[in-house]
């Protein structure tokens, strides 16, 4: 068998948790199957049985806004991916940005569509501060690649449930498979030399954000919590890639505030290279997630991996990974049940996260057995070994017809 990936991202650049996913998922499937991975750049590379190839994009003839650019380049992309033709016995797509070149390769390769979700357009309108007019297409092709594919997989239980309420779709093609982590390269591993180089201080405690600048991720209700945290610890916010100019202003402006009511707030303005992000990961005393919607959160998984315990937003499928007084703290949030979709008393989510990170900022003990708590968790449950036989026993399934 072999199977055809099409993604946006791939190594070396990632930018995002689909990315890491498809990096992982399409390494371990080359121990079963020939896999060919088709991704947004200039990557060309054969591994074993991986083979991987960028494919560019030309933006001379692109006219109007500049927020379509990406849509424009997403469809050039994806006819330039389904032309190349294939001998796979599958398509697997990931993200809205390759769903036109999988939906390209059914129709006229008659190959199964297969398609992983990792987010969901129409719960995500904040997207249209970054795409304009994009979003309805973004929508568009997303629907039309969910309902027409072979079998969808998702990331989790939640996500399962939202895919059957907004879409129309036969329950038994709906598949859960959870993300994984490699426990073997995540583990706690110390380095005070990577904390001075970004200007943490490694003789006091930290609490760390690791996340892109975009309403998903519930950057800016945290940034609002920290005049409400206790002295006496730092916060690194590792937080860069802002989805627009807008939110990278209102970023800024939050931060500046928060330090000038409390110190110790670190800002990293970058999405490190994973040989950073690790030994933050393994000295921070807590990680926080207080994303507004989450599928899965594999950002947690890496911190649960390197033995830091969890604080996060009781969304999406961030209750299916972080178990609530085991492996850290879960922070209830109702939210609007319209566009956008954020907390409906917002005050009260950020004090209610600034509760809850005090809580185990306060009881080193008690973080120490959630840190413990955490790594057997994720040696146990979550490993891209495993996920890659569940995804290829579903292709098997899927071609069977």
């Amino acid at each position: 068998m072999k199977a055809l990936l099409l993604t946006n991202e791939y190594p070396p650049h990632v930018y995002g948790g689909a990315g890491v996913h498809v990096e992982y998922l399409s390494r371990a499937l080359a121990q079963l199957m020939d896999v060919e991975v088709r991704c947004y750049g200039d990557q060309r590379f054969d591994e074993g049985r991986l083979t991987v190839r960028g494919f560019g994009v030309d933006e001379t003839g692109f006219g109007g806004p500049k927020d379509l650019r990406p849509v424009f380049g997403a469809v050039q992309r994806d006819v330039a991916m389904a032309a190349a033709g294939t001998d796979a016995d599958l398509v697997h797509v990931h993200t809205w940005y390759t769903h036109l070149g999988g939906i390209l390769l059914k129709q006229t390769r008659g190959i199964p569509l297969m398609l992983t979700v990792h987010s969901l357009e129409p719960l995500r309108p904040w997207k249209r501060e970054q795409l304009g007019g994009g979003y309805d297409f973004s929508c568009w092709v997303e629907k039309t690649a969910i309902e027409m594919a072979d079998a969808v997989i998702a990331v989790s239980a939640s996500t399962k449930e939202d895919v059957l309420r907004l879409f129309d779709v036969n329950p038994a093609r709906v598949h859960v498979i959870h993300n994984g982590i490699d426990p073997a390269e995540y583990q706690a591993r110390s380095d005070a030399a990577v904390l001075q180089r970004h200007g943490i201080d490694p003789a006091s405690p930290y609490v760390l954000f690791v996340g892109r600048v975009t309403r998903q991720k519930g950057i800016i209700h945290l940034v609002k919590a920290l005049r409400r945290l206790e002295p006496g610890f730092q916060v690194v916010l590792c937080a860069g890639a802002p989805d627009t100019a807008e939110i990278a202003a209102e970023m800024k402006e939050a931060v500046a505030a928060a330090r000038r009511e409390r110190p110790g707030v670190v800002w990293i303005e970058e999405m490190l290279p994973r040989e950073d992000i690790i030994p933050l990961y393994s000295q921070a005393a807590l990680f926080v997630c207080p994303s507004i919607y989450e599928p899965f959160g594999i950002i947690n998984l890496e911190a649960m991996a390197c033995g830091t315990p969890v604080v996060g937003s009781a969304v999406g499928g961030i209750p299916e990974v972080v178990v609530h007084g085991e492996t850290g703290l879960l922070v209830p949030v109702e939210q609007m049940r319209a566009a956008p979709f954020e907390p409906v008393d917002a005050a009260g989510f950020a004090s209610d996260l600034a509760a809850a990170i005090n809580s185990l900022m306060g009881d080193e003990k008690r973080r120490l057995a959630m840190g413990a708590a955490s790594r057997r968790r994720v040696e146990e449950r979550f490993s891209w070994e495993a996920v890659a036989r569940r995804t290829a026993g579903l292709y098997r399934e899927v071609c069977r017809g």
